[in-house]
């Protein structure tokens, strides 16, 4: 953008409903029971749980086939090595966890889609550290044929991207792509509630213009759980490491916008500030108080001879817009992403498919039938009747 051209405030606003190509139907939906949240049963916590429940059985009857480890010791790369060459018992115990795990996912996948706004979703992405892994991906397999079989007409697919980098690639949908004209790249950050991540993400513009051919170049990752940083050090740290990446972009010669995409949990305001959700991170990151787009402004004021926008919005939301170029022969579609807790969000293309949901023609037949029973007005339908007899 020009040095002196400010963007309409409409596109800077955070947490935004409508984006140039899809509107963001509903996020961060709260499913709950008597026993708490319901999304918590599909969390990375959730399938920890359960899998140390197997062993546990197991270990009645005879010995652990994982030994003495911890459940929370064992890396997802052990387990998916386990199921190709491990011990077999170990494999078995591995597989009833993934059985019983994606039970929970397909109870908790179809409480959303009896939402209003989850109503005639028809593809979901998974995303999520879990995904990251051959034991993710059989679970949502089994839990796409979980649901099949119950009579859902729905595809679920692991995301396309490596989640840590989806995470990133989905901030290039967040502003108009002429926000980018002359820049080649942009910086982008996902906050977590166990690691923090940032990035530069190049735009490859030249070989799709959809940006579906955009990645990330260069990533950095903070896992701040292990050194439980204060809120206001947390941030210090962030705005670092995104200093850090700047000067590698000018280093490897990259026109980097003035722009950085954060996705966060939670509900974001249109200023800046978190309603809900932010529990998992660092501190209070739901005072009323603290806005983590000003402080990164204040932080990084300038990137190249630019003042610096930042747009934040949740960090399912951005999941699930990087795999808006792969979307487009849907209408409707959501995205699930498992990690310290459930994310969701649900989304409706602005453009390409213009199908009439089932939803669509509900809502437009109880506005008709909604303004035929106004009082003093006749309906469209008697008009023409009334018309068509005094002819006669």
């Amino acid at each position: 953008m020009a040095a002196n051209e400010e963007p309409t405030a409409s596109l800077l606003a955070h947490g935004a409903e409508r984006l140039t190509h899809v509107t963001i139907d509903t996020y961060n939906a709260e499913l709950r029971s008597a026993e708490g949240f319901i999304g918590d049963r599909a969390s990375r916590r959730a399938f920890r749980a359960i899998l140390d429940d197997w062993r546990e059985r197991v270990s009645q009857y005879g010995e652990d086939p994982f030994g003495e480890n911890s459940t929370d010791a064992i890396s997802k790369k052990e387990l998916d090595k386990v199921l190709v060459e491990g011990d077999i018992e170990a494999a078995g115990v591995v597989q009833g966890a993934i059985e019983e795990f994606s039970q929970e996912f397909a109870l908790v996948i179809r409480r959303l889609l009896r939402l209003k706004h989850w109503k005639d979703t028809e593809r979901i992405v998974v995303g999520g550290g879990l995904r990251n892994s051959r034991i993710g991906e059989l679970t949502i397999g089994r839990t796409g044929v979980i649901l099949k079989a119950a009579g859902h007409q729905l595809d679920l697919h692991p995301i396309k991207h490596d989640p840590d980098h989806a995470g990133l690639i989905g901030s290039v949908h967040l502003v108009p792509s002429w926000m980018f004209a002359g820049h080649d790249s942009i910086l982008a950050a996902d906050i977590g509630g166990t690691n923090l991540r940032a990035g530069i993400v190049e735009l490859r513009r030249k070989k799709k213009e959809d940006l579906s051919e955009a990645s990330v170049t260069r990533l950095e990752c903070w896992r701040h759980a292990d050194d439980k940083p204060s809120r206001s050090a947390a941030v210090e740290r962030l705005v670092e490491i995104l200093r850090d990446l700047i000067r590698r972009a000018e280093k490897g010669g990259l026109q980097l916008a003035p722009f950085v995409g954060v996705g966060c949990p939670g509900v974001i305001r249109a200023d800046g500030t978190i309603a809900r959700g932010g529990q998992n991170l660092p501190g209070d990151w739901e005072d009323r108080g603290f806005n983590l787009p000003r402080l990164l402004r204040d932080g990084i004021e300038k990137i190249g001879e630019h003042d610096t926008v930042v747009v934040m919005h949740n960090d399912a939301v951005i999941q699930g817009l990087s795999q808006l170029p792969f979307m487009q022969d849907v209408q409707r579609w959501g995205v699930l992403t498992i990690g310290t807790g459930l994310g969701n969000a649900r989304f409706t293309n602005r453009s390409g498919n213009d199908k009439e949901s089932a939803q669509d023609k509900e809502s437009r037949k109880d506005k008709e039938a909604r303004k035929e029973k106004e009082p003093g007005k006749e309906s469209a339908k008697g008009k023409s009747k009334g018309k068509d007899q005094d002819e006669t």
